[in-house]
């Protein structure tokens, strides 16, 4: 099995903002430690590479990226 980094968009980081914009959220089949949580997507590049990891973006609703914390039941 192939070593995956699970990633998606910060749903609150303004458009002119120069912070990173991807947040960490999972990482499978490799024994590594991530201290950051908010990352550019360059230095997630350079990380898979480095390590031989597969970049997988996961989707954000829509609703959520807008800002609306809403959850539906």
């Amino acid at each position: 099995m192939a070593a995956k980094i699970f990633y998606r968009e910060r749903t609150k980081v303004g458009g002119g903002k120069k912070a990173p914009r991807y947040k960490l959220v999972a990482v499978s089949g490799l024994d590594m430690k991530l201290y950051a949580k908010h990352v550019r997507k360059q230095e997630l590049d350079q990380i898979a590479s480095a390590v031989g990891a597969e970049l997988v973006e996961l989707k954000v609703d829509s609703k959520i990226k807008g800002g609306e914390d809403e959850v539906e039941v």
